[in-house]
């Protein structure tokens, strides 16, 4: 069961969840997969409610977006296994089926392609909108060296070499899987 919400009255959870990790979740065919995400923004964009993630690219997860253009953002309600958030944010999907692993439970959407994941219950059904590349001579030095050092292989799992895309998802549907 869906208990549906208005996204804005849980803007305070979604933010603080946000800096201790939440899932994206995206679908290409029958393939489902998860990334931790601790980036994100939540406004109005063009009169939309809207969630803002950022990708890095040499990511599994934005090949899986340029695929198919839709997103959940899975957010913890109460007490959850951190377990679930820490695998998804150190493994990739390239690799691993994280939603078998993990046995996850997948949730029917209301109106985009992509699942919920019951087990972080808030969920956001995203439709991208408009993506853009950050600009690298835009980013302060500082910023540069704290969050882009180029001194690793942008292949690594736990690189941060490579820089993000930014992806305007429009959110079509909030609720709460109970």
């Amino acid at each position: 069961m869906k208990e549906k919400i208005e996204v804005f009255d849980y803007a305070n959870t979604i933010m603080k969840a946000l800096g201790t990790g939440v899932l994206l979740t995206t679908k290409v065919n029958d393939h489902v997969n998860s990334m931790t995400i601790g980036w994100g923004m939540l406004g109005i964009v063009w009169q939309k409610p809207t969630f803002i993630t950022f990708i890095r690219e040499n990511r599994f997860t934005r090949h899986q977006l340029e695929a198919n253009p839709e997103f959940t953002v899975n957010i913890p309600q109460g007490p959850f296994n951190k377990k679930i958030v820490g695998f998804c944010g150190t493994k990739s999907g390239r690799d691993v089926d994280k939603i078998k692993e993990l046995q996850l439970t997948l949730e029917s959407p209301e109106i985009i392609s992509v699942p919920a994941i019951k087990e972080l219950p808030l969920t956001l059904e995203c439709r991208v909108m408009y993506t853009q590349k950050q600009d690298a001579g835009a980013i302060t030095e500082e910023n540069k060296k704290a969050f882009y050092p180029q001194d690793v292989e942008s292949t690594f799992s736990g690189s941060n070499r490579d820089f993000h895309t930014a992806y305007y998802g429009e959110i079509v549907s909030a609720y709460i899987v109970r």
